[in-house]
This record gives structure tokens, sequence and C-alpha cells, in this order.
């Protein structure tokens, strides 16, 4: 019994020692860049809410963002996940940093990794002092990066700078003078018992997987084409986010539906769009958005002065903004912590004050420009019947300084009482409620312009 017993748990530990559950696969494939930052981090939470038993970085590249390499690093430092980079065929430069974030590193039998140092846009060395600044910042970063993941600091730091050299015990890897750059079978050989950097050399992904114990399904994560586009989205967030607030603005001072809610709908599905192909937000943050912003409107338009509705709608609103900027992986709590909405409080912050001055701007100057008389005439109700039954007479017989009272809401236009008369005008960019009383500024040809009286 005791042997059966036995029997038993040798098979468990062997049956455990390759991990059943699903290994995701992430191509890192030519130049480093933000848009593959974005792919790598998309993967990264695919895994995660798979719960995955690891993700492997397939990575083929010669460098690229130094930027955008230290922003995977971190995203790969962020998942509880077990990360592996499978080099097939090149590591290099900013590539080479982004396979020290990851927890163990294989190679193809004919690869390299290293040769890190900091160049400008066009692959030329920087001046001396930016050289050594640049090198001097990458360096501390990426021996963090290293020595938390096991492998020797000073690796990364002969990556990136020709001064630094390698010694492990009393061997000599690498002096000082040029970048170090390590061969797959320099990489995994072995000095006092372990290996220089490379966990093993791998013929292929499928062997990797072997030599790892990683058994399973693998998962390949496809990057899309709106991953670069999402780059550009995310960037100029809160000018979207502007575009979208001051075209909102407009359509519901002019009401309808016209140019600027075409506008404002725009801008905020493409802020959407950007962060959900980035991967920070799913499409549920539209819907939350959504309500928001329709119980603002309710609030403006149907039961103006409630109050409740509007601030519920503000909140909404504002918050499913933030959450569509916020970084957030599928282990961390919901509530994000106060470093995760850094950004992204910065960004609505930014975008609240270029509205506060955009909007009185608009206020004042638009209503005198010829798009808005054009949109404005357009929206004017037409002459005749009104709703009630009665005439749209002519405002020939109007002047300036007459006073009456709104029978609609201005928006800016709608339809107002003088004495007898019912006529259409229009207000400078003010919203003005039924019932308010009014005063004729100006007439201009058919147009009343008027304001609260």
């Amino acid at each position: 019994m005791q042997r059966l017993f036995l029997l038993l748990v040798a098979c468990a530990a062997m049956l455990g020692s390759a991990r059943a559950g699903e290994v995701y696969v992430i191509p890192l494939k030519g130049e480093i860049s933000k848009a593959q930052f974005f792919f790598v981090r998309r993967g990264i939470k695919e895994a995660e809410a798979a719960k995955a038993d690891a993700v492997v970085l397939d990575m083929d590249t010669y460098g690229g963002d130094l930027e955008a390499a230290t922003e995977m690093s971190d995203a790969l430092g962020g998942t509880t996940l077990p990360t592996l980079t499978y080099i097939d065929t090149n590591a290099g430069s900013a590539g080479a940093l982004v396979a020290l974030a990851t927890r163990r590193i294989y190679m193809a039998p004919v690869s390299a990794i290293g040769a890190a140092a900091p160049v400008d846009s066009s692959g030329q060395d920087l001046p001396s002092t930016m050289q050594d600044k640049v090198a001097s910042y990458f360096s501390g970063y990426f021996r963090s990066v290293a020595e938390k993941n096991g492998y020797n600091p000073d690796l990364a730091e002969a990556f990136i700078s020709k001064t630094a050299g390698v010694k492990l015990g009393s061997v000599v890897i690498h002096p000082a003078g040029t970048l170090l750059t390590l061969s797959a079978q320099e990489a995994a050989k072995a000095v006092d018992g372990k290996p220089v950097l490379a966990s093993g050399i791998a013929d292929s992904l499928s062997d990797l997987l072997t030599k790892a114990s990683l058994g399973g399904t693998v998962h390949t994560v496809d990057p899309t084409g709106f991953e670069r586009l999402a780059f550009w989205l995310t960037t100029f967030a809160p000018l979207l986010l502007l575009g979208g607030i001051v075209g909102a603005y407009i359509e519901l001072k002019m009401g309808g539906f016209g140019v600027a809610g075409l506008v404002a709908t725009l801008c905020f599905l493409a802020f959407f769009f950007g962060s959900y192909v980035a991967g920070l937000a799913g499409w549920e943050v539209v819907i939350v958005f959504a309500v928001g912003l329709g119980l603002i409107v309710s609030e403006i338009v149907i039961h103006p002065g409630t109050i409740i509705p509007g601030l519920i709608g503000l909140l909404l609103a504002c918050g499913s903004i933030l959450w569509a900027m916020t970084d957030h992986y599928p282990h961390e709590p919901l509530i994000p912590t106060g470093s995760m909405v850094e950004r992204p409080v910065l960004n609505l912050a930014i975008t609240i004050l270029l509205a506060g001055i955009a909007i009185p701007i608009i206020t004042r100057y638009l209503p005198d420009t010829p798009f808005f008389r054009f949109i404005a005439l357009a929206r004017a109700q037409p002459r005749g019947p009104s709703f009630s039954g009665r005439t749209v007479d002519s405002p020939t017989s109007l002047a300036v300084g007459e006073t009456g009272v709104a029978l609609s809401i201005l928006r800016p236009s709608g339809n107002a009482r003088f004495g007898d008369s019912i006529v259409d005008v229009i207000t400078r960019g003010e919203f003005i409620e039924p019932a308010s009383p009014l005063r004729v500024l100006a007439i201009e040809g058919s147009r009343i312009i008027v304001a609260r009286g």
C-alpha cells in the first residue's frame, strides 16, 4: 500500500512538472515603438484575464525607441505571470533591454543580444554630453530591471555603455572599451554553475516550451492595424476631449443635431476607440459615459434645475473618461491607486482648463462669424404656422431696445413674442429658458439678435 502511495505521488509530481494551462506568445518583430508597446501591453492583459501560465515574447528586433522599451519593461515587470523571451534571431539595442525585463531568456542557436547604446532618430551617435547623460539614466534603470529578474546588472550597463566591463567571479566576460554583444553560446555559457544570461538554447519556440516545462495550448497574440493609430489617439486624448466638450456645448446651445454635434460625437468616439485599441479600457466605459451624458442633457433640456441627474451624469462621464485613460491590469484592485490615475487626472485637468478658456471665447466671437449665421439660420424654425397655431411675423416692425418674452428655449435660436408679434430670434450664444424676458440688441436683415431682458 505504501509503495502504491509513493507511486501515485511520483506520478503527480511528473504531471505537475508540465504546466497544462495556456501559454500566450507575443511576437515582437521589427522596430521597438510606442505602437508595439500598446500591442505588448494588450497581450499581457489578455494573458492575465485568461489566467495563462506564462507570457513568451517571440523576439526578433534590431532595437528602436528606448522610451517604448522602458514602458514595455514596466508592463512586463507589473504582471504576476511568469515571463520569458525567445530570441529568434536578434535582440539588439532596445530589444536587449526589453528581454532583461522578462524572468528567463532562451536564444536560438544562431542569435545575438546586446549593443544598446542610445542614438538619435537617424541612428547617429548623440553628442558627447547628451550621450553620457542618456546612457547614465538608462543604464541605471535597466541595471535595476536586470537585478530584479536575477541577471547580473553589469550586463545591462555593458549593453549601454562602452566604459563598463563584466566580470563573473574571476572570469572576465567582457572588457571595457566596447559595447557588449553576446552570441547564444556566450549568453548560455555557465560560469560558477550559473549561465551568463540565457537559461538555454532552443531550436524553436516549441523547443523552448519543452525546456521551460510549459505545456498546454499555445495562444499567439496577433497584432492589429490599429495599434499605431491608438498611439496617436491616446497621445492627443486631451485635444479629443476638448473637441468633444466644446462641440457638445455648442450643440446644446444650438439645439437639434448638426455640425457641432457631429464633431463632438466623432471626438468622443475617437477618444474611447483609442483607449480600447491601446488596451486601456473596454467598451463598457462608453456605455457608462453615454448614460452620464444622457443624464446631463436631460438635466439641461427636460427638467432644468433638478441638479441631481446632472450631478450624477457629470460624475459618470468624468469617471468613465478617467477610467478610459487608466492603465489597469486584471490582477490589480478594481479601485486604481493614486499613481495609476495621476496621468489621467492631469489630462482631464488640462482639458477642463482649455475648455474653460475656449468656451467663453467661442460664446463671445462665434455668433459674429458667417459660419455661425449659416448654421443658426438653417436651424431656425421656418416662417409659417407654429406649434401653437400662431403665425410667425416679419421682424420689420421691431426696433432695437424693444422688450418681449421667450416662447421656446433659445439655444441660441427660437421663438419670442414682442407685443402681438411672434418672431424668430437668436442670441449671441446665450442659453435662455422659455418665458424669460428678452431685449432686442440688433436687427441684421432677417436676424433679430436678443439678450436676456
